[in-house]
C-alpha cells in the first residue's frame, strides 16, 4: 500500500466493504482540492480484480467533449480501443456503457468512477437525471456495479447527490468526506517519505500548509521548515505562491466573490458575525447568494461556523480555519504586488523568523490547529463527550467602563464546572508570570459575570512544551496540554 494510503484506514475500510459487498454500491466522495480524492480511488482499485472505468469531468468543456471522453473510456476498457462513435447525449452514452457491461461475465465487478462529476454535469446536460434513471432502473439491481461519484465542489456533491430530493433521494449506500491529515498522520506521512522531523518542526510546517498530502509532497529532504517555505512561497513561480489562484479557479465559477468573502473573514481573528459579514458584500450577494457561498466555503473546509458560548442569540460567526489560507492572507497576499522588489530576495523569509509579526501569527495559527484537534485535548483532560467545546468573547459597548475578555477555548462540563483553555505558542516551556496570572483571573471574573454562570472555573494551559512551574501556575493552572498530546492517536 502506498505511503498516503497508510493513513486513510477508515476510508480504505469503506472501499473494501463496497468491493466485497454482494450488492450494488453507490459512494459519494468529496473534499477540498489537493486532498487526495482521485489518488484514494485509483490506488485502492488499481490492483484489485475489477473492471475499472474512470472518466474525469473537464471544467467548462461542452457536453459533446465530455461525452467524447466518456465514449473513449468505454472503448479503452471494454473494446481494446476500437473506435466508437460518440452518441449525441448522455442517455446514449449511458446506454452504451450498460451494453458494454452486459456483455461481460456475470462474475465481473465494475468500478465506475466519475471524477469531478460537477464539471461533467454541466448546465442543460441532463447528466444528473440520466444517472438517476440508470441507477434506479438498471445499476442498483446489478450487484457487480460499484459507482463512485467524486468532486472538489463539496457543496454541489452534498446538494445534488447526498441530499438529492429527486430520483437519487436515499439512494447512496456510502459517503466519504476526505479530510486533511492530523498532526500525528502528517508526521507519519513525512516519515514514510524519508523526512524525519522533530515534533516542533512538524507543527511549524503544519501551521503553514496543514495536513494536505499534495502540499506535504512538496517538502524536500534536508530542508528546514523556513527553507521549505521560502522556496515554495517566496520565489518566483513558487508552488504556494501560485496555488491560491489555481485553488479557487478549480473550485468556483465566480471565484472573485468567494475570495472577497474569505478576505473579510481573514481580517477577524476570532470570527465575524454573519450579519456584519453580509453587510460588507455587494448588495446582490448580501442575501441568499452570500449565505450559499458561505455554506460552500464551509463544506470545502476553508471556514467554520460557530455560535459563541453564552451569546448564541447573537447568531452565527464565521472563522477562517484552512492553514494555507491563513498563511496566504497574512504573509503572501499583502506583498504579491511587490514580490519583484523585495520578497523574492534570498533570505527574506528567513529574516522574518525573528520578527514580532511572525511570533504573533504563530500564536493565531496554533489556536486554529488546537481547534482541529479538540478530541485529543478532551482526551488529555479526561473530559466526557458531553462537555461542550466552544469559544467565548465579551466586547463591551462603546464608552463603557467594563473591560472585554476572550477565552480561546472552553469546555462547559456537566459537573457544574467550566474548563477554560489558554492557548499559547512557545518554543520553550511557558512561564505564567504575574501579568498573565492577573489576566486569567480577570477573564474568569468577566466570564462569570457576563455569562451569568456560577460554575467553577478551572484553567488549562495548552502550549507546545508545557510550563515552568512557579507560584502563579501552581495556584491557577489545573492541567497542562502539550504538543505531545496533540500528536497522540485519537479515540474518535
Amino acid at each position: 500500500m502506498s505511503d498516503e494510503m497508510l493513513f486513510r484506514t477508515e476510508e480504505v475500510a469503506v472501499l473494501r466493504q463496497m468491493l466485497e459487498s454482494s450488492e450494488s454500491e453507490f459512494l459519494a466522495l468529496y473534499g477540498r482540492r489537493r486532498i487526495g480524492k482521485t489518488y484514494l480511488i485509483r490506488q485502492f482499485f488499481k490492483q484489485k480484480t475489477v473492471t475499472y472505468f474512470e472518466v474525469t469531468g473537464s471544467k467548462k468543456a461542452p457536453m459533446r467533449e465530455q461525452i467524447k471522453h466518456f465514449t473513449q473510456e468505454i472503448a479503452r476498457v471494454f473494446y481494446h480501443n476500437a473506435p466508437l462513435l460518440p452518441p449525441i447525449n448522455w442517455d446514449g452514452a449511458f446506454e452504451m456503457l450498460k451494453q458494454a457491461m452486459d456483455g461481460q461475465s456475470i462474475e465481473s465487478k465494475f468500478v465506475l468512477f466519475f471524477d469531478e462529476f460537477p464539471w461533467m454535469a454541466s448546465q442543460n446536460s441532463r447528466l444528473l437525471e440520466v444517472v438517476e434513471y440508470y441507477w434506479n432502473r438498471h445499476f442498483s439491481e446489478d450487484p457487480r456495479i460499484k459507482l463512485v461519484v467524486c468532486g472538489s465542489s463539496a457543496s454541489w456533491i452534498i446538494k445534488k447527490i447526498i441530499k438529492n430530493k429527486a430520483g437519487l433521494h436515499n439512494r447512496l449506500t456510502q459517503k466519504i468526506r476526505l479530510k486533511p491529515f492530523s498532526l500525528k498522520e502528517t508526521k507519519l506521512f513525512l516519515e514514510s517519505r524519508g523526512l524525519f522531523m522533530d515534533n516542533l518542526s512538524v507543527l511549524n510546517l503544519y501551521m503553514i500548509i496543514g495536513g494536505i498530502p499534495y502540499y506535504l509532497k512538496q517538502v524536500n529532504k534536508g530542508d528546514s521548515v523556513a527553507q521549505t517555505i521560502e522556496r515554495l512561497a517566496f520565489k518566483k513561480d513558487g508552488f504556494l505562491l501560485q496555488e491560491f489562484d489555481n485553488l479557487f479557479a478549480a473550485l468556483f465559477g465566480q471565484q472573485a466573490e468567494y475570495v472577497h468573502i474569505l478576505k473579510i473573514i481573514a481580517q477577524h481573528r476570532y470570527g465575524i458575525g454573519k450579519k456584519l459579514l453580509l453587510k460588507q458584500l455587494d448588495p446582490s450577494q448580501s442575501g441568499g447568494q452570500g449565505i450559499n457561498k458561505l455554506m460552500e466555503l464551509e463544506e470545502a473546509g476553508f471556514i467554520q461556523s460557530f455560535k459563541p458560548h453564552f451569546h448564541k442569540r447573537q447568531g452565527i460567526y464565521y472563522q477562517l480555519i484552512d492553514e494555507y489560507l491563513l498563511f496566504y492572507y497574512y504573509w503572501i497576499e499583502p506583498i504579491r504586488s511587490t514580490l519583484q522588489v523585495n520578497a523574492l530576495e534570498p533570505g527574506n523569509w528567513l529574516a522574518n523568523q525573528n520578527s514580532p509579526q511572525w511570533h504573533s501569527w504563530r500564536g493565531y495559527a496554533f489556536e486554529s490547529i488546537c481547534y482541529k484537534h479538540l478530541p485529543l485535548i478532551r482526551k488529555a483532560l479526561k473530559l466526557p463527550s458531553n462537555a461542550i467545546a466552544n469559544t467565548w468573547r465579551y466586547v463591551p459597548q462603546k464608552r463603557a467602563s467594563e473591560e472585554g475578555a476572550q477565552i480561546d477555548l472552553l469546555f462547559d462540563r456537566p459537573d457544574d464546572a467550566i474548563t477554560c483553555c489558554e492557548i499559547k505558542y512557545s518554543n520553550q516551556p511557558y512561564i505564567v508570570d504575574k501579568l498573565c496570572a492577573e489576566n486569567l483571573v480577570r477573564r474568569a471574573d468577566v466570564l462569570k459575570k457576563q455569562g451569568k454562570t456560577h460554575k467553577q472555573i478551572f484553567w488549562t494551559l495548552v502550549t507546545v512544551f508545557g510550563i515552568t512551574e512557579n507560584s502563579y501556575s501552581k495556584k491557577l493552572i489545573s492541567h497542562v496540554v502539550t504538543l505531545q498530546n496533540l500528536l497522540e492517536e485519537s479515540d474518535d
